[in-house]
């Protein structure tokens, strides 16, 4: 299972949100490049970063930033936070970005979806952020009547590989993910499937890997020191 550190930038800082609440943000350092390299120096083989003003208004607004960190670390990063057409997609792949979430636009564009899927294949993640079973948009600030799982079937039926499946009620309480839902979409799909939100301890890590989860994302946690990456890393030796 691959360790995915988190990075969420907001004004070109490096920040975290709770339960995606744009009012309750703590910031963590000034160069989202600085802390990229600080997680690979740490072992992280993967960089998983948000452009948190980009979820919001739909525009990419931190791509200097993004940029920034894939010229610093040599480990590959994907990238999500409102990439919503094919514009998008090709500046973040251009910028050497190896994997681009599509979260909002999968619900409100399903042909860009078939199109950058048809055209990058693995190089498209879809990110299914939900509060109970319904998808969340704009940013988490919409709840959709969109159910995930019937979504995810949409999904494999597409040709996406892989997915980031975010409990939004947990994210940022470090209390845990969702292993039920969890579990339920590991039986539903096929696709591969990155665990978000709430993993904070070791014991959490261990359940995943165990589930045979493809990914965990892990932020705050990291963060407020709770646990290590080298702690984490070391349940998958």
């Amino acid at each position: 299972m691959i360790i995915f550190p988190a990075i969420d930038i907001r004004n070109g800082k490096c920040v975290r949100l709770i339960q995606g609440d744009y009012n309750q943000e703590t910031i963590y350092g000034d160069s989202p490049a600085a802390m990229a390299l600080e997680w690979q120096n740490q072992g992280a083989t993967f960089i998983h970063v948000i452009d948190l003003d980009g979820a919001k208004s739909g525009v990419r607004q931190n791509i200097q930033a993004i940029t920034e960190i894939v010229n610093t670390v040599s480990v590959p990063v994907q990238v999500g936070g409102g990439i919503r057409s094919l514009e998008s997609v090709e500046a973040y792949l251009q910028a050497g970005v190896n994997r681009v979430i599509l979260g909002t636009a999968v619900i409100q564009d399903k042909q860009l979806l078939k199109e950058v899927v048809e055209k990058y294949q693995e190089k498209i993640v879809v990110s299914i952020d939900a509060r109970g079973y319904f998808v969340a948009t704009d940013g988490w600030t919409e709840t959709s009547n969109v159910n995930a799982l019937e979504l995810i079937k949409e999904l494999e039926a597409l040709g996406v590989k892989t997915i980031v499946f975010t409990d939004i009620a947990k994210d940022g309480m470090l209390a845990g993910p969702n292993f039920a839902v969890l579990e339920e979409m590991n039986q539903t799909t096929v696709i591969d499937i990155i665990a978000s939100g709430g993993v904070s301890t070791v014991q959490d890590v261990t359940r995943l890997t165990e589930m045979k989860m493809y990914g965990a994302i892990i932020g705050k946690a990291l963060y407020e020191k709770n646990i290590t990456l080298n702690e984490v890393l070391g349940v998958e030796k």
